[in-house]
C-alpha cells in the first residue's frame, strides 16, 4: 500500500453506509482495502495519515459547474474568463472538497481545459458539448465574443471524439433570460442606451415585468408598472421607458428562440450518442424540456438547477415531479443560496428536498458567487432534512451514476479511484484534507500538489462497458 488513513469516520457515498470509525488502504491511486471498528490495516513502513476523527467521503464530483477553463466562457459564448479567475474558481472547488468537475460552458473545446498553458491543476476537469445549430446561433444572438473558427464549425461528434463527456448546458442564463441576462447583459445594454447602470434585482424586475416569466414579446403601449419602474429607477420620461423596453426585449428574446431550439437539438443528439445531456431548468424552458423527455424516451436528460429563482417552491415541486415522472434527472445547484443571499434564497431547494426529488446536487456559477456543495450538504445534515449519508451521495455516489465517464469515481469501495475528501465529522463543509487519484493535493486545509491529474481531457474516457 502506499497510504493507510486512520482514525476516521466513512461514509462511502452509496446513500446509506456510515461507519463510526475505521481505516482505508491505497495503493496505485485506488482504494485497496477498508477495515471498519477494531480492524486495523497498519503496516510498518506504510505512510499514515491520521484524520483525527474527522469523517472521509468520496471527493465531491460536481456535475455542474463553469468559470474553470479557458476556453469561450458560458452558453453565450462569450471571452475567456481570465487565468487568475479561472485559477481561482478551481481552487475554491478543490478547497471546497470537489475533486472532479464538469465545466458545462459547452461551446469551449476539451484542449482549452488548460488552453495550452504549462501550469496545470489537480482538480480533474471534464467538459460538455453543445456543438449544435441553434445552440451556437443562440450565442451569436446575445455574445459570442469568445468563439473562433474551431468553436463554431465543431459538431457533437468530434467535440465527443476529442474529450467531451456529456452534453450541453443546453440554454443558460444569457441565452434563456435567466439570471446572467440580470447581472450581466441587461445592465450593460441599459447602461449603454440610457447611460443609467441598474442592479441585478432591478433587472429582473424589469425583464419580468415586461416579458412576463414565461418570457413573451412584449406589447405596446408599455403597462403602467414598467413605466413606473423606470422611473422609480432613473428618474425616466415615458419615451426612454420605451428606449429600455427595445434593449430589454433586444437583449433577451432573439437568443431565446434559438436556446429553445437547441434544446431539441442536444436531446436529440442524447438519443444518438447515449450520452447525458444537461438542459438550463427555468419556468421559460420547463414545458419544453417536458416536452422534449415525452417525444424522445431515450434521451437521457438532466434538468439543471430545478430550484431556479424563476420558479415559487410550490412551481419547483411540481415541475420537478412531472420532469422525473418523465424520465429526467432533477438536478439542484447551490448558486448563492446557501449562505452568500446575493440574489438567491434556498425556499426551492428546500421544498425540493423535502418532497424526496432531488437527484444530484452541483454549484453552477451565480456569476462567480456561488456557495460550496458541502456548505448545501451540511446543511440539510444539520437541519435534519437528509441522513449525512442520502446528503453526501447527492453530490458522490449519484453524479458518478449519471455520467459514464465518472463510473470509477464518488464510492469508497474497494478498486474504486482513491478521490477522497476528509473534513469536520459535525461540518463537512470545514474539509481538512483532499486526495486525489490517491495522492495527497490538500492537507490540513491549504493545496500543496499542483500535479494534474492522470486522465487527459484531450482523450475520449474509458466508458464502462
Amino acid at each position: 500500500m502506499d497510504l493507510i488513513i486512520t482514525n476516521t469516520a466513512i461514509i462511502t457515498g452509496d446513500g446509506t453506509t456510515l461507519h463510526p470509525t475505521g481505516q482505508i488502504g491505497i495503493a496505485n491511486g485506488q482504494i485497496a482495502a477498508i477495515s471498519v471498528g477494531q480492524e486495523q490495516l497498519s503496516m510498518p513502513g506504510i505512510p499514515m495519515l491520521d484524520a483525527g476523527g474527522a469523517t472521509s467521503f468520496p471527493g465531491v464530483i460536481n456535475g455542474h459547474a463553469h468559470g474553470c477553463i479557458h476556453g469561450p466562457a458560458m452558453p453565450s459564448g462569450s471571452k475567456p474568463l481570465l487565468p487568475s479567475d479561472v485559477s481561482y474558481f478551481r481552487n475554491r472547488h478543490l478547497l471546497g472538497g470537489t475533486t472532479t468537475l464538469l465545466n458545462v460552458c459547452g461551446l469551449s473545446l476539451p484542449h482549452e481545459v488548460d488552453g495550452g498553458r504549462q501550469a496545470s491543476h489537480p482538480l480533474r476537469i471534464f467538459v460538455t458539448t453543445a456543438h449544435t445549430a441553434h445552440s451556437v446561433s443562440a450565442a451569436l444572438d446575445l455574445d459570442g465574443s469568445g468563439l473562433g473558427q474551431r468553436h463554431l464549425t465543431a459538431t457533437v461528434e468530434e467535440a465527443i471524439e476529442s474529450g467531451a463527456v456529456a452534453l450541453g448546458e443546453g440554454g443558460g442564463g444569457q441565452t434563456l433570460g435567466g439570471g446572467a441576462q440580470d447581472y450581466r447583459f441587461l445592465p450593460q445594454a441599459i447602461l449603454k442606451t440610457t447611460d443609467i447602470l441598474i442592479e441585478a434585482r432591478d433587472a429582473r424586475r424589469l425583464k419580468e415585468l415586461l416579458l412576463g416569466r414565461t418570457l413573451k414579446d412584449p406589447t405596446f403601449p408599455l403597462d403602467t408598472q414598467f413605466i413606473a419602474l423606470c422611473d422609480e429607477l432613473g428618474r425616466l420620461r415615458r419615451s426612454t421607458a420605451e428606449t429600455v423596453a427595445k434593449t430589454i426585449a433586444g437583449s433577451v428574446m432573439k437568443p431565446v428562440r434559438n436556446a429553445l431550439l437547441g434544446l431539441a437539438e442536444l436531446a436529440e443528439a442524447s438519443a444518438r450518442t447515449g450520452l447525458t445531456a444537461i438542459l438550463h431548468n427555468a419556468v421559460p424552458s420547463a414545458e419544453h424540456i417536458l416536452g422534449l423527455a415525452r417525444a424522445m424516451p431515450s434521451a437521457r436528460l438532466i434538468a439543471a438547477h430545478c430550484n431556479h429563482p424563476s420558479f415559487t417552491p410550490e412551481e419547483a415541486v411540481v415541475t420537478a415531479r412531472l420532469l422525473r415522472d418523465a424520465g429526467v434527472l432533477i438536478d439542484v445547484s447551490t448558486l448563492d443560496c446557501i449562505s452568500t443571499h446575493w440574489r438567491n434564497t434556498a425556499e426551492n431547494l428546500d421544498a425540493l428536498i423535502s418532497e424526496g426529488l432531488v437527484d444530484t446536487l452541483s454549484t453552477d456559477f451565480a456569476g462567480g458567487h456561488w456557495d460550496g456543495i458541502l456548505e448545501a450538504v451540511h446543511r440539510m445534515i444539520v437541519s435534519g432534512q437528509l441522513s449525512a449519508p442520502k446528503a453526501v451521495a447527492l453530490a458522490t455516489g449519484n453524479v458518478a451514476s449519471v455520467f459514464g465517464a465518472f463510473h470509477n469515481a464518488g464510492r469508497l469501495e474497494v478498486g474504486k479511484r482513491a478521490d477522497i475528501t476528509i473534513a469536520d465529522s459535525l461540518n463537512v463543509s470545514r474539509v481538512r484534507h483532499v486526495i486525489i487519484g490517491g495522492r495527497p493535493v490538500v492537507q490540513d486545509g491549504v493545496i500543496i500538489s499542483t500535479a494534474q491529474h492522470n486522465d487527459p481531457v484531450h482523450r475520449k474516457p474509458e466508458l464502462p462497458v
